[in-house]
């Protein structure tokens, strides 16, 4: 895999102390993988695919159906992340998290639930099992023939079977290939950070699908550069979503992951959004911490460690700053794409140098 460029390579900074790859996979246990989906446009059957799918695991490969506890907040409702209704009420959920593009969520559902039938085959066929994957959708309409359904169940398949740990692709792959971010080529971005608490070092790990925002909201360290950066536009008002996934090894309760899960609205506020009428701001947060054996076999009385609420501080500033500097990497990675609606507009990923020389310019200001 050939890493691209991240923000901070370019030399933008943020605050705190990242993870070793600086990504959601520093939470260990953690894999990601991808299926990214491109092709030129066959008359009659596409107008043009810019798409795919993104799986995160949250235990690996694990060799049994292990829960991770979690918490959900919509801060704009106008998007989906299937499951959600189990978490609320049940504080956990199994299984794999894949994001894709708005009319591939049934599709990659129905594959999840496949893969875990075929994974834990023995415990399907022996329990009364069920699984609710957890799914979630941006809206790539304007770099993708979103109406074609590119995606199928053997893309979900290749992400879910390809998951892996260490560094993570950015930019124009997986679920984030068509998306757009304040009106510059958006797409996958992810991010960590260190805490240290009570005596012990603890990582907390995000990735976003970043298709959400107008250029004048655009804010970048602090610097206003949406003003500055006039050229290109795509849209007059706010057309995507965002879904931001947050994972700790902590071991935080379902009450606390929830908590941590709102804390995400204010990381994305960092780079300008509004959360617009249009938009579905979602964010998904879950701990490692604490592995059960599935609901249908834990012990009548369960055991778990938990951090006490005022040790919370340090995981609610990691999660803003992660959030806000997984949407830059999703920005700073990606490459040009040309729409297929409106057919031939160019959205154009941020340009690295003309960035840096408005934020210079602001900090000598």
């Amino acid at each position: 895999m050939t890493q691209k460029p991240r923000a901070r390579d370019i030399g933008l900074s943020f605050d705190g102390t990242p993870g070793p790859c600086n990504a959601i996979t520093d939470v260990p246990g953690i894999t990601v993988g991808y299926a990214t989906v491109i092709e030129d446009a066959v008359p009659g059957i596409h107008a043009g695919l810019c798409t795919g799918v993104t799986a995160i695991l949250p235990r690996g490969q694990s060799g049994d159906i292990e829960p991770v506890w979690a918490g959900v907040h919509s801060f704009n409702g106008n998007g989906e992340l299937t499951g959600s209704h189990h978490i609320q009420d049940m504080g956990w959920f199994m299984g794999p998290v894949l994001l894709t593009n708005s009319h591939s969520v049934g599709i990659v559902s129905h594959a999840a639930v496949g893969w875990m039938i075929e994974r834990y085959a023995e415990t399907f066929a022996t329990d009364h099992m069920w699984c609710l994957p957890v799914v979630g959708e941006t809206y790539d309409g304007v770099l993708n023939d979103i109406n074609a359904r590119g995606v199928t169940e053997a893309h979900a398949l290749e992400a879910l079977n390809s998951a892996a740990p260490g560094a993570v692709a950015e930019g124009n792959v997986g679920g984030g290939t068509g998306m757009i971010a304040y009106e510059f080529k958006g797409g996958t971005g992810t991010a960590s950070r260190r805490i240290d608490v009570a005596g012990r070092t603890y990582h907390l790990g995000v990735m976003v699908q970043a298709n959400h925002g107008t250029r004048d909201w655009l804010e970048i360290s602090g610097v206003p550069v949406g003003r500055e950066m006039r050229d290109d536009l795509v849209y007059p008002s706010d057309l995507g979503s965002i879904i931001v996934v947050i994972a700790t090894d902590a071991p935080l309760l379902p009450h606390q992951l929830d908590r941590v899960a709102r804390r995400g609205s204010i990381g994305i506020g960092r780079n300008g959004t509004k959360g617009g009428n249009n938009s579905g701001d979602i964010f998904l947060a879950f701990s490692t911490a604490n592995p059960q054996k599935n609901p249908w076999h834990a012990p009548d009385v369960m055991t778990l460690e938990a951090l006490k609420d005022t040790h919370l501080d340090g995981f609610y500033a990691a999660t803003v700053q992660a959030t806000e500097e997984a949407v830059i990497n999703a920005m700073v990675a990606a490459t040009d794409r040309i729409a297929v609606k409106p057919k031939g507009h160019k959205v154009r990923a941020i340009d690295h140098s003309r960035l840096m020389d408005i934020v210079r310019g602001y900090r000598r200001t």
